[in-house]
């Protein structure tokens, strides 16, 4: 299994999951839940593959930028 970590396709990814509004509201009023569920959604979508520091890191940016 070949682990995802082209920056560009996680973030295209990110944001198709970021459009849940709720969690991304949840997230943003100190819900760290929201987050992981977020990052797991991320995951879903590849099937485990995307590299979940990058995940992090590109959904934090995100989400707080």
């Amino acid at each position: 299994m070949k682990q995802i970590s082209d920056a560009d396709k996680i973030e295209k990814i990110v944001d198709q999951v970021s459009r849940d509004a709720k969690q991304v509201e949840d997230y943003r009023a100190g819900k760290e839940k929201a987050f992981n569920s977020l990052v797991g959604q991320v995951m879903k979508e590849t099937q485990g593959k995307a590299n979940p520091a990058q995940v992090n890191e590109i959904l934090k940016r995100k989400l707080t930028g």
